[in-house]
């Protein structure tokens, strides 16, 4: 907060949390954030399961980012999406690939027949592995990289903010409610690093993007503590947080 007043402080930690986010574009603060990178590539396992699938399920496809930039679809593909504002954005993009795009209102519940897909990738959306299981064929395979539960447990310890309610989300749960439901997990890891935060301004925006880390947000409940974590933030540089995902291939054999 060098050089300016507490009032000029407030006024552009407003400013850059009113600034749009849509679909899941966070480019607005890519160079501001940085990652730690992952010992796996999701696009690549992805990208190897699609060479044999004939019916995919994109599950929370976003803006359809991911899924328009695969090179070659199969001949079924459709994607579902639970926030609102992202599902026109994701239809218009998707439409050139002839990917039908469904809103949902409860991402546990996959409005398809059973049986539909052999492929079914999700991308940091929560799943029900039985309705999963429901829509997979037999033998079929889903994909899905998850933002695990530490993930950022220490941005709400600084801020003195309530725990997430998912914070227990693990790699271990995961596999078991997909082991229960009949799959057969055949790769599987999991990461627990950092995420570095360059100016308190890009934290503030990555918590509207994010709304479910700290529910009760905003500048004003929680202004004195982002004052004093950007003074910490000033003397070092930056500020690092955890970053947690996990990974998990499942296959629905042939009974």
């Amino acid at each position: 907060m060098a050089g300016v007043t507490e009032r000029e402080f407030h006024a552009a930690l407003e400013a850059e949390y009113a600034q749009p986010f849509s679909g899941w574009d966070f480019s607005r603060i890519r160079d501001r954030v940085i990652e730690d990178p992952l010992p796996w590539s999701y696009r690549r396992i992805v990208t190897e399961a699609l060479a044999c699938a004939d019916a995919l399920l994109d599950m929370g496809t976003g803006g359809g980012e991911f899924l328009d930039s695969l090179p070659l679809l199969p001949p079924i593909a459709c994607a579902t999406e639970g926030y609102a504002p992202n599902v026109p954005i994701a239809r218009e993009r998707l439409s050139r690939k002839n990917v039908r795009v469904v809103e949902i209102a409860d991402g546990d519940v996959l409005p398809f027949e059973s049986r539909s897909f052999d492929l079914v990738i999700n991308r940091h959306e929560s799943f029900s592995a039985r309705e999963v299981a429901r829509v997979a064929r037999e033998p079929a395979r889903f994909v899905t990289q998850q933002v695990g539960g530490m993930n950022g447990l220490d941005i709400n310890a600084s801020l003195g903010a309530p725990l997430p309610d998912d914070y227990g989300w693990c790699l271990l749960e995961a596999k078991e409610s997909l082991l229960d439901a009949g799959f057969k997990i055949s790769k599987c890891d999991e990461y627990i690093g950092k995420m570095r935060f360059y100016d308190i301004y890009s934290l503030a925006y990555y918590l509207k993007c994010i709304p479910w880390q700290i529910g009760d947000f905003s500048v004003d409940r929680y202004f004195r503590r982002l004052c004093l974590l950007n003074e910490e933030m000033e003397e070092r540089g930056y500020a690092d947080f955890l970053f947690h995902r996990f990974l998990i291939v499942a296959e629905r054999p042939v009974p």
